[in-house]
């Protein structure tokens, strides 16, 4: 499905087949135009030559070295597989070297992972986000016997990733293509800020009657915002801590890469004056941090959830006051504010007061304007 959308949006669908028949992996590929419930979409088949081939990651890799592959597309594919290979060896407790790629090995997996690769580096794709992945529920038959979905190599290459399950009880998200997507993506989350430059579906097999069945690729141009990313909030009521050590904590948060934080009073149960303290971090920092809210303070248990954040593009110009040079920060909308600790420094150094060096900053912009 990952294909079919990239090459509905616009990747080269001949050389996607020539770099797949390079491979000499005993598969071809075609694509077809196909409609899911109403939507129209792309249908990447893989042919495979009849008979169940089990490889070993050294063989994969090798057949992927031989063939006619962009370096970027050849680095990424042999990665995906990698990491496969280190998810499956994991779960059943053996060395990756002897672990049997099954169906992951087989012909139309490997047309599946490489046909990836090719598609994102034909589209010149530097930055690939991910939304959260619908995983399916229920069992899948597999060579292991009858599995919980989602299976257990694609459960584990999904830890950290945010995951939900919706639709029909069947498998959704497979080994494989949960290895694509934690290898390539660079986040998970929101739809980053762009300019929308073309837009593809790929088709999967079967008819849902609940959703179209298909997976939908964007390609854009970024624009002016700079972030627009997923972040977690950890929040918690304290009022039973030292102001002191609260501030300490608040400190270390900042230190140790929270994106923001902030402290509330507040009135808690039985009257007591207390602080909401609300530490805005990335997801994948959200585990570290949270151990540092409760090894820095009092509270026995945090609220965690999701949210967005947008931050607009920014950039520095330096002014000269008769104080001293001030950075000043401006926003691709054209706000601006001088940056506090060189107003701060000035103030401390000239003992002129700091309301006055930032009006003088600002002024020093105004005419640098004009």
């Amino acid at each position: 499905m990952l294909v079919g959308a990239l090459a509905d949006a616009g990747a080269d669908q001949s050389a996607i087949a020539d770099a797949i028949a390079s491979l000499d992996a005993g598969a071809t590929v075609s694509f077809e135009k196909v409609r899911r419930s109403g939507l129209g979409a792309t249908k990447y088949h893989v042919h495979a030559e009849p008979g169940h081939v089990h490889r070993h990651l050294s063989q994969i890799v090798k057949t992927i070295e031989k063939a006619n592959l962009g370096p970027r597309a050849r680095r990424q594919a042999i990665a995906v597989f990698r990491r496969l290979g280190e998810a499956e060896a994991e779960v059943h407790q053996i060395p990756i070297e002897k672990v049997h790629f099954h169906e992951v090995g087989a012909a139309d997996s490997i047309a599946d992972i490489v046909g990836a690769c090719v598609a994102f580096d034909l589209l010149e794709a530097d930055t690939i986000v991910c939304s959260p992945i619908n995983v399916g529920s229920g069992t899948v038959k597999t060579e292991h016997g009858i599995l919980p979905v989602p299976a257990p190599a694609t459960a584990l290459l999904l830890v950290n990733a945010p995951v939900y399950s919706r639709g029909p009880a069947m498998e959704l998200t497979t080994p494989t293509g949960a290895a694509v997507a934690v290898t390539l993506a660079q986040s998970f989350g929101v739809l980053p800020p762009m300019k929308i430059k073309s837009t593809g579906y790929g088709a999967g097999s079967y008819e849902f009657p609940e959703h179209p069945n298909v997976l939908r690729a964007i390609l854009g141009q970024t624009t002016f915002a700079d972030e627009a990313l997923s972040v977690s909030i950890i929040e918690a009521n304290i009022d039973d801590l030292n102001p002191q050590v609260l501030a300490y904590a608040a400190e270390r948060l900042m230190e140790l890469g929270a994106l923001d934080v902030t402290l509330q009073p507040i009135v808690m149960k039985k009257g007591r004056a207390g602080h909401l303290l609300r530490v805005i971090v990335k997801p994948e920092d959200r585990e570290a941090l949270a151990q540092i809210v409760f090894a820095e303070t009092s509270t026995f248990g945090l609220r965690v959830y999701q949210a967005e954040r947008r931050v607009q593009a920014r950039s520095w110009q330096e002014v000269e006051t008769q104080y001293g040079t001030v950075r000043v920060k401006v926003s691709s909308e054209g706000s601006y504010a001088p940056e506090y600790e060189d107003c701060r420094r000035l103030a401390q150094e000239s003992g002129v007061a700091l309301k006055q060096i930032i009006a003088e900053a600002n002024m020093a912009y105004l005419n640098q304007l004009k």
